[in-house]
């Protein structure tokens, strides 16, 4: 951090006693944990094009009264300049559910921690929905920005894999309030309890099948794990051919 960007920072914070590289880092972000003499900060910097794109959606999701009622961090500033832009927002002291599953000393402890996350999002999708801004479908829109980032050469999806998600689109369901990035990655563990959202950018009305599917990635083929996940998440239980069209297919272009 430069000392114009420090000076900017405090002057809506107040005096930075310390600045620490956070441990758990992102791919589209650098992540700082500032210390003043009252409170402690995250500091999200994001430098690519795209990432500053989302960092800007993820501070107008926190600055908006009607996701008040969701678990995220409180926002503080969003600053940008020439090269780079920075989100300040509240530090919560957790770990994400990643690192806790891989710090849990037993297999109980594991599926405790699984089942509390799929409490979590099942709260999460059964609470009352905001309203949405374009009234819109969300997964014709996303259908639509992925169309975007494969044309600009950024998506790890092709076209032919594009338009095949396209020509099968499933059922639609009752849009719900949803995440939009929802791994293990990005919900944070306190105290032994999934608390927390981070990432929030995507954080919208959008069909909820797509926030379950990316909870359960790093379950499937792991029994015990994705029945520990069902047993906190009893609302639906997703498909086979749900879970493969929305990550296997969608989460490619995001």
């Amino acid at each position: 951090m430069n000392q114009e960007l420090i000076s900017e920072i405090e002057a809506e914070i107040g005096k930075i006693t310390e600045i620490q590289l956070m441990p758990e880092q992102g791919c589209t972000s650098r992540v700082h944990r500032l210390d003043t003499t009252e409170n402690s900060y995250i500091v999200k910097s994001s430098f690519k094009d795209k990432y500053r794109s989302w960092l800007n959606s993820e501070a107008k999701v926190l600055k908006d009264h009607r996701y008040k009622k969701a678990l995220v961090p409180i926002y503080h500033a969003f600053i940008e300049e020439e090269e780079a832009s920075h989100l300040i927002m509240s530090y919560v002291d957790g770990i994400s559910l990643t690192t806790a599953l891989k710090q849990a000393g037993s297999l109980s402890e594991k599926k405790k921690l699984i089942r509390s996350f799929g409490e979590f999002l099942n709260q999460f999708h059964e609470s009352e929905a905001v309203t949405s801004e374009t009234g819109s479908d969300w997964l014709d829109n996303q259908l639509t920005i992925a169309r975007s980032y494969v044309e600009s050469g950024q998506a790890e999806g092709d076209l032919k894999l594009l338009e095949e998600i396209i020509s099968t689109k499933p059922h639609p369901v009752q849009q719900t309030m949803i995440h939009g990035d929802c791994t293990t990655d990005n919900v944070l563990v306190v105290n032994g309890k999934v608390e927390l959202f981070i990432d929030v950018a995507g954080m919208t009305i959008g069909d909820p099948r797509y926030d379950e599917a990316l909870a359960i990635r790093k379950f499937i083929g792991k029994h015990g794990f994705l029945e520990a996940f069902y047993q906190g998440y009893t609302r639906s239980r997703i498909s086979k051919s749900e879970y493969e069209y929305f990550e296997e297919g969608l989460y490619m272009f995001f």
